[in-house]
């Protein structure tokens, strides 16, 4: 099986051009980038991939070994790179993927040119003797990954709206909804483990390349305190405060989220 085939890499875009990797979030797939990849389009050249057990990935080739950690996660990254022959790319982030990306590029600057960090954390759970506010308290946490081993689709169907946040809007919440539902139940759970219960903090400052942190108002996964905290933690950051509500704006706030990206860019 190649490595394209089994992370459903898709390629567009400028042929010649810079490479821009788009990397989806928790129980997502590439889809989720549909609104921003067309303003980059004529620049870069557009690389997109699902992990393994996410979108139409090749199912099979999940070992819950290898992705018992970021760091398999990061290794799927830097094989599609590599396969590519891609250097100096700009490597856009969702959410657990900010972490990704960022312990790829520790691995293998020679690969990024930047990163972008679309909602990030590098640790969910609260951390008081470090005085680290990471928004989840250990009860909080266990109760979520109890539920959704007990009965995904219901944490699914409840918890997809909050975190897209936009109440307004409801079909943004039943768009992810239905993307969560399309994962396997056993994957996802231990991608939630693993994303939930990880820390990541000691990696920000050993990060080699310019960051952009983009920091969504109103958003229940990750608060404004994170990005703020990243964006201090990495040696070279921008930060932007979307005025943008939840935790997926390259969904619910395209246009400005594309606008602080080209400023970046």
């Amino acid at each position: 099986m190649s490595i394209l085939t089994r992370n459903n890499v898709s390629l567009s875009g400028r042929e010649n051009g810079p490479a821009m990797v788009f990397a989806h979030g928790f129980g997502c797939d590439q889809t989720m980038w549909r609104y921003l990849t067309p303003a980059f389009a004529d620049r870069y050249r557009i690389v997109l991939f699902d992990y393994v057990g996410h979108g139409k990935s090749e199912l099979a080739a999940y070992d819950s070994g290898r992705y018992d950690s970021l760091d398999g996660y990061a290794r799927d990254v830097l094989e599609v790179l590599e396969e590519l022959d891609i250097s100096s790319a700009v490597f856009v982030g969702h959410s657990v993927s900010s972490m990704i990306g960022a312990l790829a590029a520790i691995q293998q600057p020679e690969r990024f040119e930047s990163l972008v960090m679309v909602g990030p954390s590098p640790r969910y759970l609260n951390d008081e003797s470090a005085g680290y506010v990471g928004g989840f308290e250990p009860d909080d946490l266990r109760g979520l990954l109890d539920s959704m081993e007990s009965n995904y689709l219901g944490w699914s169907s409840s918890m997809a709206p909050m975190i897209m946040g936009n109440g307004d809007r409801p079909e943004l919440g039943e768009e992810l909804t239905n993307s969560f539902c399309r994962t396997d139940p056993a994957i996802a759970l231990q991608f939630a483990q693993v994303t939930f219960l990880g820390d990541n903090r000691s990696d920000l400052p050993k990060v080699p390349v310019r960051s952009l942190v983009l920091q969504c108002t109103a958003d229940v996964i990750a608060p404004e305190v994170v990005g703020e905290y990243v964006h201090e933690k990495l040696p070279e950051s921008d930060y932007v405060l979307l005025s943008a509500t939840g935790h997926c704006p390259h969904l619910s706030a395209p246009a400005e989220t594309i606008a602080a990206m080209q400023r970046f860019c």
